[in-house]
């Protein structure tokens, strides 16, 4: 149950903050927002205040802004199109990007704010040795039976006493079998885990690396001032470049389209998070919060990116694009985005249930 309730606070706060970025920025420029759902229909609650109805709809994986006169994938057509000025398509190009754009901004800055405040009252994290302080679900550690607490002890055959030693011994090796030795309640035990290949960091440089799911055990200092004005900007930052890297890693073959996780993960990853305190669950929202932004910066159809890229290839042609072809690029956007959720789908389901018949599929 916990993990259910901390998935939807999870999606609900970072889907809140971001269509509240369009909803804000559309009014600031005179646009009519016609609707405010959090939630996909079928809708539980409405009212109406204004010109805006507030939909609370009963499915909670999104969220939309509807604004008079904005084409994309819902709109009927160019008959919905009046030229009043209060319409999207009636804005000149800086105030539809403006529009476009502020659920993401939005969303960067929950990020910023979060890692600040985290920091400005939990203090500066630092690891304590090599023992386990999390261990993510489906991960090799969780698979190979290692828990909250446990103290590795070697690493084929190294010895660790820190996290940073730990580190180098796993980061460096992608896909390899390596041999743990660690510690549980005064028993030494060992197992060996072959470790996956994910995107880190590794001298300041976001790149493929071993991990096998874990963790460390943080004790907290009180940060500096200094500490605590940039712990937002730098925390947001890293999360962008660990995206920007996974995406190029994609394109270029560097990694598998099944290493990418969706909701069950992310739930689980809430539950998880939620668990271990307020400042790692607020943890969890921020970096969840500045993924979502930054994927949907990608020029892709139905994501605010696609809408961005026809809004400047208006503005270089210095005509608009008509209708219904801007209809039809969201639409194939969207069915392009609905095939890719349903394989992350069934891709989480084979991560965290095994289904082998789901294995076969690819």
């Amino acid at each position: 149950m916990l993990t259910i309730i901390s998935f939807i606070i999870v999606i609900g706060i970072v889907i809140f903050v971001h269509e509240l970025g369009h909803f804000l920025a559309a009014r600031s420029v005179g646009i009519r927002v016609e609707a405010f759902s959090l939630g996909y229909p079928p809708t539980a609650l409405r009212r109406r205040r204004g010109d805006t109805e507030y939909r609370l709809g009963w499915i909670p994986f999104g969220g939309y802004v509807k604004m008079a006169g904005m084409i994309d994938e819902g709109l009927d057509g160019a008959s919905s199109l009046t030229g009043a000025p209060w319409e999207f398509q009636s804005k000149n190009a800086w105030q539809k990007l403006w529009v476009i754009t502020a659920g993401v901004i939005m969303n960067l800055l929950l990020g910023v704010l979060i890692y600040t405040g985290v920091t400005a009252v939990r203090g500066v994290a630092e690891p304590r040795g090599a023992y386990v302080g999390a261990v993510t679900p489906g991960d090799p550690a969780e698979r190979a039976g290692l828990q909250l607490g446990d103290r590795i002890v070697s690493v084929d055959g190294v010895a660790v006493t820190t996290w940073e030693e730990l580190v180098a011994q796993i980061y460096p090796r992608p896909d390899e079998e390596l041999e743990f030795v660690y510690e549980r309640e005064g028993a030494t035990q060992s197992v060996a885990i072959r470790t996956a290949r994910r995107v880190g960091e590794v001298d300041g440089e976001v790149k493929e690396v071993g991990l096998i799911g874990i963790n460390p055990e943080f004790v907290y200092r009180p940060a500096h001032l200094g500490e605590v004005l940039s712990a937002g900007f730098v925390g947001t930052a890293w999360v962008v470049r660990l995206v920007g890297t996974s995406l190029r890693m994609l394109v270029s073959g560097e990694a598998s389209l099944r290493d990418l996780r969706g909701p069950m993960q992310i739930a689980q990853m809430s539950g998880q998070s939620a668990r271990q305190g307020l400042t790692a669950f607020l943890g969890f929202i921020a970096f969840i919060s500045v993924n979502i932004g930054c994927v949907n910066l990608l020029p892709v159809p139905a994501l605010d990116g696609g809408h961005a890229v026809i809004i400047l290839s208006e503005a270089v042609i210095r005509r608009e694009i008509p209708a219904k072809a801007k209809m039809a690029i969201q639409q194939a956007g969207m069915l392009l985005l609905l095939a890719l959720i349903a394989f992350i789908l069934i891709n989480d389901a084979q991560s965290i249930f095994g289904f082998g018949w789901v294995k076969k599929l690819f």
